[in-house]
């Protein structure tokens, strides 16, 4: 293995791209027009464009990657995380095209990828499991009966699904025909495949997983343990490794059901068994990522294995060089710099990113794939960078996140940082009172407070604000355009008057609140609606979401399925009835 092809783009491209560097390795870029100025492209020895402008046409295209690989002389791939990662179709594409294939043989990831065939191997070696049903649901009737059997809640989930897409939990049994057709729409759409199947939900659970390197001569072994619980809409926020407060007993339960479960496979490669640890000390199998994760950095950190270089020696044929879970040394906590919005319900905000300044010092790394003066694509994934701190104890690894976070400045596109301050002071989180995060703990427990930190004071009519040093400490005094005239007067000058803000357009009753694709109506045109209806589904930046009515009326339809809109943009206006 000499030259390696990376399919993928943004952090996880430069993060392999510095991997094959490390290696000896020659490396190969591919790139969509949106990223043609992206910073790893630099540092890759080759890098050549995609077709098309969507994922299908760029990152998704098989063929396209395969012709690039041809092309530049790479003898292998490597998939990162997302897009084609765990995609057995690509995996064997690569094989029959004869290239090394950095990740898991294709019937491993078919086996596992399923996860209802998951299930199945998990029930198999015993791993815990809470009840589930054997196959996918043919519709909201099936889902009633689970329900009337196992009760509520429950969780409807795509059986090729991950990463929290195609997943919604049902609370009300009045929500199960809703709920099952959003599931099956967003698993349609993430993974060419509608099919879901339903298991009882663990409510308030932590998530717990274990990462897995496996090599061909029948090595398995769990390499350390995280907690990925503090989450929003089942995507992950914030990591750390080791999982604080562990009950007794736990840790060697996910150790041996994870390494059980590969064993079964057949497993190679890297890979993440994840769990759901509920409020009760109940312990349940969730599913098998058969790639590498988003938060592997922080195992990486408290462990000193270099996953990335690992999956290169496997993918060559050499054995693990760890057998048995070491002993982790200090703790390291991920903070995902996404761009989005939290004041606004994490919505994604794409846009041109005028500075980038991210910290730096002890226990500090940073794995990014923006700079000053990138565009964060509406096409992609809103992550930005992923901010990794480490420390000797907890205690002085949030010490040291707390300096790294107050450093961070980001402007242009909104982001999460301001969330990632605020966490760090919730008692809940940072070990002041009983450990409490749980994966809906974000949208339930720490909402008031996660607003109340959010909120900025607003002081009217400045106009100005100026940087003063009072007592050796840097403040900033705010001028309003009064004391900006009083004091020009004093100075024998004069102030321009102020421009009068543009008055604000009439809005239409159902709005773009981002800019992304207007996926599908929910209505149709000229039905009656009311206040707070659902009506139409948008995607952006792999995110659905619904909007609803903000009146009741008539609705008139202005914007067709999968047109791609702008923030702000009307998509239908509303008329008394």
């Amino acid at each position: 293995m000499k030259k390696i092809l990376i399919a993928n783009r943004a952090e996880i491209a430069l993060r392999i791209l510095r991997a094959c560097r490390d290696a000896g390795l020659q490396s190969v870029a591919v790139y969509a027009d949106a990223d043609a100025d992206a910073p790893w492209l630099r540092l890759a020895d080759q890098a050549f464009a995609l077709p098309g402008t969507t994922p299908a046409e760029t990152y998704l295209n098989i063929p396209a990657l395969l012709d690039i690989a041809r092309r530049s002389g790479a003898d292998a791939v490597h998939p990162g995380y997302g897009f084609l990662s765990e995609s057995a179709t690509f995996a064997k594409a690569v094989q029959e095209a004869g290239l090394i294939w950095i990740g898991p043989d294709p019937a491993a990831i078919a086996a596992l990828g399923d996860k209802i065939a998951a299930r199945a191997i998990a029930r198999k070696v015993g791993a815990p499991l809470v009840p589930g049903t054997d196959g996918p649901v043919a519709g909201p009737d099936e889902v009633r009966a689970f329900v009337a059997e196992h009760g509520l809640p429950v969780a409807i989930k795509a059986s090729a699904g991950g990463g929290g897409r195609g997943m919604r939990v049902v609370r009300d049994a009045a929500e199960i025909d809703e709920l099952f057709t959003a599931a099956a729409s967003e698993a349609q759409t993430a993974f060419g495949n509608g099919a879901c199947y339903v298991e009882r939900f663990l409510d308030r659970p932590r998530h717990l997983e274990a990462q897995v390197l496996a090599d061909r001569h029948g090595n398995v072994a769990v390499i350390g343990l995280r907690d990925c619980s503090l989450q929003r809409r089942n995507q992950k926020l914030v990591e750390e490794a080791p999982p604080p407060f562990l009950p007794d007993g736990i840790a060697a339960r996910i150790e041996t059901a994870a390494r059980d479960i590969c064993a079964a496979a057949g497993y190679t490669g890297a890979g993440t068994v994840e769990f759901l640890l509920g409020a009760d000390g109940l312990l349940s199998f969730l599913e098998v990522n058969t790639r590498l994760q988003v938060e592997h950095p922080v195992t990486e950190e408290t462990t000193g294995i270099d996953l990335v270089i690992e999956q290169f020696r496997i993918a060559q044929g050499l054995p693990l060089r760890v057998t048995r879970m070491p002993q982790p040394t200090g703790h390291s906590i991920e903070f995902r710099i996404n761009a989005e919005d939290p004041g606004r319900g994490f919505l994604p905000t794409p846009g041109r990113i005028t500075r980038f300044a991210p910290p730096s010092g002890p226990g500090v790394r940073l794995d990014s794939g923006v700079e000053t003066g990138s565009v964060v694509a509406g096409a992609f994934d809103s992550l930005m960078a992923k901010l990794i701190v480490t420390g000797p104890t907890r205690e002085i690894a949030f010490a040291r996140a707390r300096r790294a976070l107050a450093e961070f400045r980001i402007e242009g596109v909104a982001s999460v940082l301001p969330f990632a301050r605020a966490v760090l002071d919730a008692p809940d989180f940072n070990g002041s009172a009983p450990f409490a995060v749980h994966t809906r703990w974000i949208e339930t427990d720490f909402a008031d407070d996660l607003a109340a930190a959010l909120r900025v004071p607003e002081v009217e009519d400045t106009v100005l604000r100026l940087p003063v040093e009072i007592d050796g400490k840097r403040r900033a005094l705010g001028l309003s355009a009064a004391a900006l005239a009083r004091l020009a007067e004093a100075l024998g000058g004069t102030v321009p008057a102020p421009i009068a803000a543009s008055p604000k357009p009439v809005t239409s009753a159902v709005m773009a609140p981002i800019a992304g694709i207007l996926t599908r109506w929910l209505v149709e045109d000229g039905a009656p609606v009311e206040k707070n209806q659902p009506v139409a589904v948008m995607e952006a930046m792999k995110m659905e979401m619904t909007l609803t009515a903000d009146r009741a009326g008539v609705i008139g339809l202005k914007v067709q399925p999968g047109a791609q809109v702008s923030e702000g943009s009307p998509l239908a206006d509303l008329t008394a009835a």
